[in-house]
């Protein structure tokens, strides 16, 4: 009896009802995706035209979980899953707030963001750093996206030997540098020396974004990126899997989206298929009353950020195409989650995420094939927990009874 929760980063299914609030009203990842690709578009990442194609995710219940997300009638149809559509009921719509919530932890008091798109962080907050990281000064210090700061400042960069700095609306202090010219391992230093002056402005993450080329040929992002963040104020369910002894294996950014803390191994891949292949191999190592955690980031850093309908609906159809080598790895008793941990509509205005209700799709033998309806995104770590018989954390309700009476 083991527990495999895959996150698909940033595939909302629309219908929160505070979107407003987050200025998403109306957005929706999946459902725009799909319109996109009905409409006969096509690009270099998906040339053929033609509908979304997802049909494992689909016979798990996923358009019924948009439906039901977005208050619309559910049909019907031959299933071979149960699904649900879950709500953020914490005060963010990042990647940390998302998982910490799914692992039992709402986040109601984010941490701090830097709204100004210019000098975003504080001159006191830049001088700290510059000093104690020993630079000759940092560049950016604006909001930016990845791929256009790096066009922007990549060539000063090389030239003067000082980082980028730059942030979002995210809590976040991301620092770009050369993986050669600087080094990847002083990247690293400068961001753990970051992270504890990051401590005491309450910022949520500090990122590394290395990168290489130069400005003849175009710089590029590396898969080193690391992010060091600030750990749950809470228990979530794997402090409370490490408290029985558990075994918790961390796919992708898992490990670091939780500061480290209730795992027991990370394994990491640079791209979804890469951490696919990874993952497969990671569940025949799984103990029984074991968690695998995986976190799929590509949906989100290079499609939704980058607005990139078709490039997402393509990397959504490789990864449903690969679900029969999951399936086929399941064990008697085994229960497998796929969810997702935010919104990132990439047809919508900006390059932040979305705030929208994720899908729950639950594959688990002895189950009926059901839809829960409206669930919180807490009750996700609440039933893991009782599938593998461990106290839950503080929040949550489990729908793994529910399941089971429904066959």
């Amino acid at each position: 009896m083991r527990a495999i929760l895959v996150i698909l980063d940033s595939f909302g299914i629309g219908g929160a009802p505070d979107a407003a609030a987050f200025g998403d009203e109306g957005a929706n990842t999946l459902g725009h995706i799909s319109g996109v690709c009905a409409n006969g578009a096509t690009s270099a990442k998906r040339p053929v035209a033609g509908p979304l194609h997802l049909p494992y995710m689909a016979d798990l219940g996923l358009f019924q979980a948009m439906a039901c997300a977005n208050g619309q009638p559910v049909a019907t149809s031959n299933m071979f899953g149960c699904w649900a559509a879950a709500t953020e009921k914490g005060a963010g719509k990042d990647t940390p707030s998302g998982h910490w919530e799914i692992t039992g932890f709402p986040v109601m008091e984010p941490p701090r963001v830097f709204s100004g798109k210019h000098d975003s962080f504080p001159p006191e907050l830049i001088n700290e750093i510059v000093t104690n990281a020993k630079l000759p000064g940092v560049l950016g210090n604006h909001h930016a996206s990845g791929v256009a700061v790096l066009e922007e400042l990549g060539a000063e960069h090389l030239r003067t030997g000082k980082p980028i700095i730059y942030t979002s609306v995210d809590s976040v202090l991301q620092i770009a540098a050369h993986e050669e010219a600087f080094g990847l391992e002083r990247l690293l230093e400068l961001c753990l020396t970051t992270r504890k002056i990051a401590d005491t402005y309450n910022i949520g993450r500090v990122i590394a974004r290395p990168f290489a080329g130069d400005a003849a040929t175009g710089f590029i992002r590396t898969g080193h990126r690391r992010d060091f963040t600030m750990p749950p104020k809470g228990r979530t369910l794997l402090d409370q899997l490490r408290q029985a002894d558990r075994q918790v294996l961390a796919m992708g950014k898992i490990g670091d989206i939780y500061a480290h803390r209730g795992i027991t191994e990370t394994r990491k891949a640079d791209g979804n298929m890469a951490l696919f292949d990874l993952t497969l191999r990671a569940t025949k190592d799984l103990d029984d009353g074991g968690l695998l955690f995986a976190n799929f980031v590509d949906f989100d850093t290079l499609y939704g950020h980058l607005r990139d309908p078709l490039g997402y609906a393509a990397a959504l159809e490789a990864f449903d195409a690969r679900l029969p080598e999951l399936f086929a790895q399941l064990r008697v008793g085994d229960m497998l989650i796929l969810s997702a941990d935010h919104g990132n509509d990439p047809t919508w205005r900006g390059t932040d995420h979305t705030r929208e209700r994720v899908p729950v799709l639950i594959r688990l033998e002895g189950a009926a094939s059901t839809g829960l309806g409206l669930r919180n995104m807490a009750d996700i770590g609440a039933t893991i927990a009782a599938h593998l018989k461990v106290d839950p954390a503080p929040h949550g309700t489990s729908f793994l009874e529910e399941m089971r009476q429904t066959k």
